[in-house]
């Protein structure tokens, strides 16, 4: 039987990805609490209006109204700082995560973000910028990467007026334009997401205290950062949302599934290839809700401890929240440049050496379709052809590529019967991030392991949430454009999640056989500057080993956030928070 949460007391976005959800378009604000009766009256006001994962009536005729699909969602989460700054008990605060209390710019180090530490010449530099510490004890150096932070996360001091205490999402969708008596989509977003802009606006004169935080710090700048779709063009069907970032490939595919999160109906195709592999016999099953949710068992069978009272972490998950620079030009340039050798060496041409190239640094196609189910260009070309995602009109492409994202078949597959990487290479970003059964103990480097499971991965899955940021239109981007994705990741433990995942799995490449390899894609470039492509001896060919790769994604800053539920949201609102 599947198990049954309490839906309306969980956030929505910790179940629901709502990019996915037709919601294309996202502003995402940033508040200070200036004084603690203030945040209480904003929390209490913000709380009836927040978006659970209550299931809705989809029906069109409900959208909008309670029980349908809201035209706008509203989500809400808190810094370390920011529950310091509603004055919760220190017992309270005193038992949160380590690394929650550190926040992201200080684990900067772990994560991969940050160079080596400044030269001493540098800090003798008079050319050296400084900050106020993050313990507000004073200035000290601004090392190179965090530079290139926006000012609202380089600047922000734990206890200073320019610390971000809360996080609060609206993800809307977009308006429907009649034409020759068809409804064609839009990329124009609903007039619900200004207004509810507007609202949050006019809260925050009304209550005093709490205000929201313009990105670029300057009093009239931006006060919100925007995420979109990028959106293209189609013919009967008017401006369409593609599930694409904008280095061009197609993202957030592979979301797991954890128990309660959907109807059991819906869960039995939902969890192929998204769960976790037990048997032959018994397949993909979900996993354990306590993953992502806090106060349910995980996947080692225990309730993890949580800061007290219970109630206060019980259907509550943290956030991560990182813009992620997309330094496009690089990244094509990179691509062109590689495609010229790769294509004399494998004997192919350079438009199928570029797109084979990309496939084999990400993991997949740029439209999705995996390595381990079309390992070569022509397998690629015949899955594209059976799911009519070539050969037709753009609106048919388009169509079938709908079709092939609501199939298992996108997610549906395994890495124990490629163990040497010739179909999907070990070091991609795809089986970096989800390594789904290649980890298996009994696995050997050197001969496929059909019985391999997902049972060292398990405890490492993260629920992907956010959206692209910047142009919503792909090709038209160079490295200063300031484009990219806004990842935001939800899960129960950041350290073990999360930052796991980061540290070990993007920044290092033992457990892929890689050595010190970082990820193609997402891993610091700064030193360790390879990716090795293996091919079978069978076809005669050598390795392929693209070298020197540049620097393609960037950190532009972030935090670390606690998301309550709707018990929690209650109990801060009337400051009665008792850890006894």
């Amino acid at each position: 039987m599947t198990k049954q949460l309490e839906l309306s007391d969980i956030q929505g976005n910790i179940v629901r990805a709502y990019g996915k959800a037709n919601y294309p378009k996202a502003r995402y604000f940033f508040l200070h609490i200036e004084n603690a009766d203030a945040g209480r009256k904003f929390v209490e006001a913000v709380r009836h209006k927040i978006t659970t994962a209550a299931r809705w009536d989809k029906s069109p005729e409900m959208e909008g109204k309670p029980g349908g699909m809201p035209r706008v969602t509203l989500n809400i989460a808190f810094t370390f700082y920011g529950l310091l700054a509603l004055q919760l008990p220190t017992r309270t605060l005193q038992a949160m995560p380590p690394e929650f209390i550190d926040g992201m710019k200080a684990r900067a180090y772990i994560l991969g973000d940050a160079d080596p530490e400044l030269s001493k010449e540098e800090l003798e530099s008079s050319a050296t910028q400084y900050e106020s510490s993050p313990l507000g004890d004073g200035k000290v150096a601004t090392p190179n990467w965090l530079k290139k932070w926006d000012p609202i996360w380089r600047d922000s001091a734990r206890l200073g007026s320019n610390a971000v205490h809360v996080w609060m999402s609206m993800n809307a969708k977009t308006k429907v334009k009649m034409q020759d008596g068809q409804p064609l989509m839009t990329e124009e977003p609903v007039v619900e997401l200004e207004r509810q802009t507007q609202w949050l606006r006019d809260l925050c004169k009304d209550v005093g205290g709490v205000r929201i935080m313009p990105l670029d710090g300057k009093t009239d700048g931006p006060e919100y950062q925007e995420g979109s779709a990028i959106f293209e063009e189609i013919d009967g069907l008017g401006a369409v949302p593609l599930p694409h970032e904008h280095f061009g490939f197609a993202d957030g595919i592979g979301d797991p599934v954890f128990e309660g999160q959907h109807k059991p109906e819906d869960e039995k195709r939902l969890v192929l290839g998204r769960g976790k592999w037990m048997t032959p016999e018994k397949g993909w099953e979900p996993l354990a809700t306590g993953e992502f949710i806090l106060g349910h068992p995980d996947e080692s069978q225990e309730l993890p401890p949580t800061a007290p009272p219970d109630e206060f972490t019980r259907n509550g998950s943290f956030l991560v929240y990182r813009k992620l620079h997309e330094n496009v030009s690089s990244f094509r340039k990179y691509l062109a440049e590689q495609a010229k050798s790769f294509a004399q060496i494998m004997s192919v041409s350079e438009d199928e050496a570029k797109d084979t190239l990309g496939a084999k640094m990400i993991g997949r196609w740029h439209d999705g379709i995996p390595l381990s189910k079309a390992a070569t260009y022509e397998e690629w070309q015949a899955a594209r052809k059976q799911w009519n995602m070539s050969g037709g009109s753009r609106k048919d492409d388009f169509l079938g590529m709908v079709a092939y994202r609501g199939s298992s078949d996108i997610s549906d597959f395994k890495y124990g019967d490629d163990i040497r990487g010739y179909k999907c290479p070990n070091g991609t970003h795809l089986r970096r991030t989800n390594t789904r059964d290649y980890l298996d103990p009994m696995n050997q480097p050197d001969s496929d392991n059909p019985n391999a499971t997902t049972q060292l991965n398990k405890r490492r899955r993260i629920l992907r949430r956010g959206l692209p940021y910047g142009e919503p239109r792909l090709g038209v981007g160079t490295d200063d454009t300031d484009q990219g994705v806004i990842f935001m990741i939800v899960c129960a433990n950041i350290f073990r999640q999360f930052e796991f995942v980061q540290q070990q799995w993007i920044q290092y490449g033992l457990d892929f056989n890689q050595g010190n390899n970082t990820c193609p894609i997402l891993g610091n470039h700064s030193i360790h500057k390879r990716h090795t492509i293996p091919v079978d001896f069978a076809t005669g060919k050598p390795p392929y080993i693209c070298d020197n790769l540049p620097q393609f994604v960037e950190t532009r800053g972030g935090d670390y956030f606690f998301i309550p539920s709707m018990t929690a949201l209650r109990m801060m609102a009337m400051g009665i928070v008792d850890p006894t």
